[in-house]
């Protein structure tokens, strides 16, 4: 399923479902740090792009990414946005 969204609101909730679902692990707050709490280590991570690619229909290169932009659901609710208004244009 690819869906675009440009709502924070729902890209956050939606974020908060993948780390609830797929790693089950409750994120505290959108702004809690995920490396710092150990929550986004590199299996977590690889898993989160894969998730990010297949769900918003972003292409991920490895090569462009910086790993302040995963550090909690706001910012990668962030990167999502501005990476799938990319692909609208």
């Amino acid at each position: 399923m690819i869906a675009v969204a440009t709502d924070n609101g729902v890209l956050h909730a939606r974020l908060r479902a993948f780390f609830s679902e797929k790693l089950s692990v409750e994120v505290s707050s959108v702004d809690a740090d995920l490396v710092q709490t150990r929550i986004l280590d590199s299996l977590a991570l690889v898993e989160l792009l894969t998730y990010i690619e297949k769900e918003f229909g972003t292409e991920i290169s490895l090569d462009n990414i910086e790993i302040e932009d995963f550090h909690s659901i706001a910012s990668i609710a962030e990167y999502v946005d501005a990476h799938s208004r990319a692909l609208k244009m």
